[in-house]
């Protein structure tokens, strides 16, 4: 029996069509969708990006989209990528490839028009999978669609040379584990990982940080990580992480969900280190995190666990930043929600028109007025200024 794709709202797209009818005119069968497209449709997740595979030479893929109106960009033209502009979006077209030589982090690779020979070289079972674009006809080389109904997550072939084209592929492993994966995993994939965990040493800290940044900010990576961890794995990409820390992951994650707070994986980076913002810095520079990554994963590291007025937590370091200390620290989060955070409604004239000499004394007050109203629950204008007059008045009767 021949199985299908489902059909589902994008494979109904009038772009998708005109560009099928570009690289195919005559139906040949020389494109197929490919990869994630077809795996989250059949689960019926609603896909992120749309790929094809075609038997084309980069060229000529170009030279027929051109020619049907369609902008090509030639994203990836090594590898043999040419990425298409649609109205709907952007579509990665790749020529059918077959490995040649690999060093562990960059693959050295041959065009083909075998698509058993491009199915081979991919990562796992279930990213094997390719759909004709008109038919939805399936084809499935690896038993993609086995591991898919039965929720395991299995390298293509032997799962030593696959990790060695690119050991990257370890923590991918571990990223569709935790998204697609059940317990207990794949025995032969699971002692592959781990004998081979030292490899991921050897790739650059970019893509180490990127993979480890979208497993943590899945629904719940927990139990993926602590596996991690009892592999061997997890040291070599994180080595600051502690028992305590695996722990503190499990009670976020549980934090989050009764908060019903959105997953955020510096957050749960966060829950992994030790408290202490000087070695949050180091790791976010390490996995070269964005100045703005780094800045916010050292104030969720300076929890203290007893953060216990949430709007003056707030005030001082931000609404999100807050969010991510409270969460952290087991308290509710309830008194963010819909708050902005507001400004002191005095400044430094103010406390001088009031007859204080410029200098370190209005910054005094000024400070002694901004605990009082934090402290008040930030209370409105009129009562700000009246707690400015009681300041003034006091300082002046003490010769201030």
């Amino acid at each position: 029996m021949t199985e299908r794709l489902p059909a589902a709202a994008w494979t109904r797209r009038e772009d998708l069509a005109a560009l099928v009818t570009a690289l195919d005119p005559h139906a040949e069968g020389n494109c197929r969708w490919v990869g994630g497209v077809v795996r989250d449709t059949i689960l019926g997740h609603a896909p992120k990006d749309v790929d094809m595979a075609t038997t084309l030479l980069p060229e000529e893929t170009a030279a027929r989209l051109g020619q049907a109106g369609i902008k090509a960009v030639p994203t990836g033209i090594a590898h043999g990528t040419i990425t298409a502009v649609l109205d709907g979006g952007t579509v990665e077209i790749t020529t059918l490839r077959r490995d040649v030589s690999t060093d562990g982090r960059h693959a050295t690779v041959a065009f083909s028009t075998d698509w058993r020979d491009d199915a081979a070289r991919r990562d796992f079972t279930i990213n094997a999978l390719y759909a004709d674009p008109r038919s939805l006809e399936l084809f499935d080389y690896h038993g993609g669609l086995a591991d898919l109904a039965n929720r395991q997550v299995r390298f293509i072939g032997d799962a030593r040379e696959r990790i060695r084209e690119d050991y990257l592929r370890i923590l991918r492993y571990f990223r569709f584990q935790a998204r697609f994966g059940s317990i207990p995993a794949d025995k032969a994939s699971e002692e592959a990982v781990s004998e081979l965990a030292a490899g991921l040493k050897g790739l650059s800290r970019e893509r180490v940080g990127w993979e480890l940044m979208n497993l943590l900010g899945l629904p719940d990576p927990a139990p993926t990580v602590r596996r991690m961890a009892e592999l061997g794995v997890l040291a070599h990409v994180l080595p600051e992480a502690t028992e305590a820390g695996l722990a503190l992951l499990d009670t976020l994650i549980d934090n989050e969900q009764a908060a019903g707070a959105q997953a955020v994986a510096l957050r749960r980076l966060a829950a992994l280190l030790p408290a202490g913002p000087a070695l949050a810095e180091q790791v976010a520079a390490r996995l070269r995190l964005s100045i703005a990554q780094r800045k916010r994963l050292a104030i969720a590291a300076a929890r203290d666990g007893e953060e216990t007025d949430a709007r003056a937590l707030a005030y001082r370091v931000g609404i999100e930043e807050a969010r991510d200390r409270l969460l952290l620290a087991g308290q509710a989060t309830a008194p963010l929600e819909g708050w902005n955070v507001p400004q002191l409604p005095i400044k430094g004239g103010d406390i001088v028109a009031r007859g204080i000499k410029a200098g370190p004394e209005v910054a005094r007050i000024l400070r002694q007025v901004e605990a009082r109203w934090i402290k008040a629950q930030f209370p409105d204008a009129g009562q700000v200024f009246a707690m400015l007059d009681e300041i003034v008045a006091h300082t002046s009767a003490q010769g201030g």
